[in-house]
């Protein structure tokens, strides 16, 4: 007899109450292995892929992709003794290996129903209590689940995806869909077996926008989910419960750039990059030491300003979910060398959206290089959470005075936002202040170690 067991989404980040199920690894009749990755999911945070928890053959993917899915829901189940009966055959794909076995009816939408995101989960099928993999104690009496009809034995044993099954295509090729808006079910794919390519994606947007209502609809409706819902959702809070005041610094960092030449020409800075980024880290870190109260948080419950002695330096990233900020742990106690190597890692795992929660938790102060996009300054505001956050600018030659005369030097402005009730006008400004003096004369680097 099939002895099945169900895997439920876990809560992979802190205390997150769903996720989009982006990609699956594996398909009904599939072998898997403790361990095996078997789903890709897309949180309020980041995506992140789940390892199965047991030996045995996938008998049913309980929801398909793009669904959403509370946590401590069953998303796929295992026979984990599937030769214990040598009568019984292996699950094939398409059956869920479950005809004559009492299971719990769970409640999961048929192949013809669409899936609306957000409605899809609850509570744990059977009466029994959600844990992270199985149930526990059953409390309610089990019933039976109906003989699914197999496929005709006229239909072919190997051919294309039917029409009104999923499409075949891979997790890059569905995620340029995703954000072009264009449905993997109305296409028909050119490449093998009668996959999906980015060719056929770039051609169907290349037709026009993806009508939602009618043939003749000139607008795209885009839903609102996983990363980018958090960071409009953290933005508001953030926006409207700290308030926010922004100072500006206009610099010369001429000798900062000459610097940076220097150091990236050194044998052991040869395998990372060396930005002007990585010289404001330093300066911010340093001006941070000197002005600890910037590096705090406040805290609403009991009216407590609560004034950190490390330092998690969150880098604000645009990816293609939305804007994150990851943040680098204890960035205060890294070498420049080290501090180099972070960033480098930070914007590689961030591009490649596989920057995890952990790697979004716990920022302290924050960075946003506003510069890369050609912009001269903002006003950031604020991460939830934290009293500063710091915007640099693009880095432009400009004419300026040095000695009385006029000549072209590298120009940038900094702007600080911070939370005022924290920090005042004077601390603020200060903290701004050292930051720039230390990036107009790199030798004060030295002098405020």
């Amino acid at each position: 007899m099939p002895q099945l067991k169900q895997f439920t989404l876990p809560d992979v980040g802190e205390g997150l109450t769903e996720g989009e199920i982006l990609h699956w690894f594996v398909k009904p009749g599939d072998p898997v292995t403790d361990g095996q990755t078997i789903v890709e999911i897309e949180t309020a945070k980041a995506a992140v892929e789940l390892p199965c928890p047991f030996d045995g053959v996938v008998t049913e993917l309980n929801y398909p992709e793009g669904a959403t899915v509370n946590v401590g829901t069953p998303i796929i189940t295992v026979d984990v003794a599937p030769n214990t009966d040598a009568g019984e055959a292996t699950p094939s794909p398409g059956t869920t290996g479950m005809t004559d076995d009492l299971v719990p009816d769970i409640p999961r939408p048929s192949a013809d129903e669409p899936v609306e995101p957000g409605m899809i989960g609850g509570p744990a099928p059977g009466g029994r209590t959600s844990v992270l993999v199985g149930y526990g104690p059953r409390s309610t009496v089990a019933v039976r689940r109906p003989r699914k009809s197999t496929a005709p034995a006229t239909a072919p044993a190997a051919t294309p995806p039917p029409a009104d099954g999923p499409a075949l295509a891979k997790p890059p090729v569905r995620k340029l869909a995703k954000d072009l808006g264009v449905d993997l079910a109305g296409l028909t794919g050119s490449g093998p077996q009668g996959a999906i390519t980015r060719a056929d994606i770039e051609g169907a947007a290349a037709t026009g926008p993806v009508a939602s209502a009618s043939a003749g609809s000139r607008e795209q409706r885009i839903p609102v989910k996983g990363v980018r819902k958090h960071t409009a959702t953290a933005m508001v809070t953030s926006a409207f419960t700290a308030p926010h005041v922004t100072e500006f610094l206009t610099i010369d960092i001429t000798p900062t750039m000459e610097l940076r030449r220097k150091v990236a020409a050194l044998p052991q800075y040869a395998d990372v990059k060396v930005s002007p980024l990585l010289f404001v880290a330093k300066a911010l870190l340093l001006a941070a030491r000197r002005h600890p109260m910037v590096n705090s948080t406040w805290d609403e419950e009991r009216q407590e300003i609560v004034v950190k002695d490390y330092v998690n330096l969150g880098i604000a990233a645009a990816t293609d979910r939305g804007l994150i900020v990851p943040n680098i742990k204890d960035a205060e106690r890294l070498t420049l060398r080290e501090l180099a190597g972070a960033l480098v890692e930070l914007t590689d795992v961030a591009r490649s959206g596989k920057t995890t929660p952990a790697d979004l938790a716990g920022g302290t102060i924050s960075i946003t290089n506003v510069g890369v996009f050609g912009i001269d300054t903002g006003t950031p505001i604020l991460p939830p959470g934290e009293a500063a956050i710091l915007a640099f600018g693009a880095v432009r030659e400009m004419p300026w005075v040095v000695d009385g005369a006029i000549v072209p030097r590298q120009v940038t402005q900094l702007a600080v936002s911070f939370d005022h009730r924290i920090i005042d006008g004077q601390l603020g400004a200060e903290f701004l202040a050292d930051v720039g003096a230390m990036l107009a004369d790199p030798a004060t680097l030295v002098a405020f170690t």
